[in-house]
């Protein structure tokens, strides 16, 4: 005789919750998003951030497992580039200016933004120069001919550069001689090369040209900033953890000691 089985009232209805138990699971791995889908970020940084992210970033994906993928420009440009919808999952910018422009639009998490660095603007000249420069004032000597700053509109350093060169009462002195650039490194690099008698940059570009400029003086200070450099979440980011992981290492004692390596100020 074959055997036939059957379920019972009681089990029946435990099968019947049973499935309906699978099936809202199922629905809910089809339809919630991931938080972080694993594997990468995009880190949009100033390109005064260069050296000492390159490490911090090396430094993040030994401890999490997570790529982070680098994008250096101007803080004006990497911000147009999020507003325009470019990939980034943290933003970290060489002026508040530009940052502030992201959180009017909502286009920051608000609660991530921190302050992680400060800097200082110096006057710098090619390492082989014999001009007479010897202070922030001398930039009015007629024998200085051409002198580069970074473009005030989209580069924090030119935006300060401008800053101290009106306080000083500069600006219409050498307006015409101002050669603009694009981006912090390419004022130094110029300056490096010889392509202009002189450049404004931030002290911690000094120690990344290896020799190939000297410091003439400080910009005056009072007569630009502060220089403070904030960071944040992008609030499109389909990676929270990640970008708030990043975030967090920037600002823990490992990432604050990559920072003073490189010659960056501690925000008070």
């Amino acid at each position: 005789m074959k055997a036939t089985f059957s379920l019972g009232s009681h089990a029946r209805k435990l099968a019947c919750v049973a499935l309906v138990l699978v099936a809202i699971v199922s629905a809910c791995k089809r339809t919630s998003a991931p938080q972080n889908t694993g594997g990468e970020i995009v880190v949009s940084a100033a390109a005064s951030l260069q050296n000492a992210y390159g490490e911090i970033a090396h430094r993040y994906e030994e401890r999490t497992g997570v790529k982070v993928v680098l994008n250096f420009a101007a803080s004006g440009e990497l911000q147009k580039q999020i507003e325009f919808g470019a990939p980034a999952d943290v933003f970290a910018s060489a002026g508040e200016r530009e940052m502030d422009a992201l959180a009017a639009r909502g286009l920051i998490d608000d609660p991530s933004r921190q302050n992680f660095a400060a800097n200082v603007l110096v006057l710098v000249v090619p390492a082989s120069s014999i001009s007479s420069l010897q202070s922030f004032s001398d930039l009015a000597s007629a024998s200085v001919k051409r002198i580069s700053i970074g473009n005030p509109q989209t580069v924090p350093a030119g935006h300060y550069a401008r800053q101290a060169l009106e306080a000083t009462g500069l600006w219409d002195k050498v307006h015409a001689r101002l050669i603009f650039a694009e981006n912090v490194r390419q004022v130094l690099e110029y300056a490096a090369h010889g392509e202009v008698d002189a450049g404004l940059v931030y002290s911690t570009d000094v120690a990344v040209a290896h020799g190939r400029v000297k410091v003439i003086a400080r910009a005056p200070e009072g007569t630009y900033g502060p220089i403070r450099y904030p960071i944040a979440v992008i609030k499109s980011t389909h990676h929270v953890e990640a970008a708030q992981e990043f975030v967090q290492f920037v600002l823990s004692p490992a990432g604050q000691d990559i920072l003073k390596q490189y010659g960056f100020i501690p925000v008070k």
